[in-house]
């Protein structure tokens, strides 16, 4: 797989650098929905619904409602950089098109290029590599169990955007931490902490904590812009803290992503997504 969707993946699957790993982490894959080729347009009808901002928490504490992003289709064109301690990347580009609560559609190049494209969907992901002229097909109930993580196309759509990432239970209360509304979740042996703006309900950072390894993962919301009459993160910075399986040591990934441009539309984008049959199946 292409050095590009590796770091890519790291903010999508919520896990440490060595769990990206593509011979690790396919090495389970289910079954391709097809002999041969996974093929995907389009088909949804273009919406009209109104952009606006919905609350998603106000009738559980209204102290903690959330400024949440709702929108008909989004699109967005990114710089990615990626630091590992075996990678060094600077500035991929990044084409993102959403079609909220539906589909996710990534396309990664370099120098040019088309090197990876990824359709995520509610049942699965599909990794296509340009470069190796290779795919990969893998379902959350998979990738749950690796993460010991509930991975859904909910949550990585929410990161994506700076949503609330779980939904507040009645139970869970917030309290103040400096400059922050502090809510606490727990999702099986992950604890999550949400920090959110007091003055703007904005999720402003994100602590995923998993237990009892003390691997970690913290999600800093910055340069938010008033985009449709709503704040809109244009960076994420993403740390991720870990201790090698391998060796015991402790190592660090950092991923930066900066959009440069972001539209929200009632028209259907497009997402293209065919895998050409020469292209051979990963394990």
């Amino acid at each position: 797989m292409s050095k590009y969707l590796i770091g890519l993946l790291c903010v999508i699957m919520l896990c440490t650098s060595e769990g990206c790993r593509r011979r690790r982490l396919f090495r389970n894959a289910p079954p391709s929905p097809t002999a041969d080729t996974v093929s995907v347009q389009a088909q949804t009808p273009i919406r009209t619904d109104t952009i606006a901002i919905a609350p998603v928490v106000s009738s559980v504490d209204p102290k903690a409602t959330v400024d949440q992003v709702d929108f008909a289709y989004l699109t967005a064109k990114s710089k990615v950089s990626f630091k590992s301690k075996d990678q060094d990347i600077n500035n991929a580009n990044v084409n993102l098109r959403i079609d909220k609560d539906s589909l996710i559609w990534l396309s990664v190049s370099g120098v040019g290029v088309e090197v990876a494209r990824a359709l995520i969907t509610k049942d699965s992901v599909v990794i296509m590599d340009r470069i190796h002229r290779e795919y990969s097909v893998y379902d959350y109930a998979s990738l749950s169990q690796r993460f010991n993580f509930n991975l859904t196309f909910g949550l990585i759509q929410s990161l994506l955007i700076g949503n609330l990432p779980l939904p507040q239970e009645p139970a869970q209360r917030v309290k103040n931490e400096k400059d922050y509304l502090l809510l606490r979740q727990r999702e099986g042996k992950v604890m999550v902490d949400n920090y959110i703006g007091e003055e703007n309900r904005k999720l402003k950072k994100l602590l995923v904590v998993e237990q009892p390894t003390k691997n970690s993962l913290t999600l800093d919301y910055e340069d938010f812009t008033v985009l449709n009459n709503f704040l809109f993160p244009y960076t994420s910075l993403v740390t991720v803290d870990y201790k090698s399986k391998n060796d015991g040591q402790p190592y660090q990934t950092v991923l930066r992503i900066r959009h440069n441009k972001v539209e929200l539309t009632d028209k259907n984008p497009g997402f293209p997504f065919s895998i050409p049959p020469k292209y051979q199946r990963r394990p």
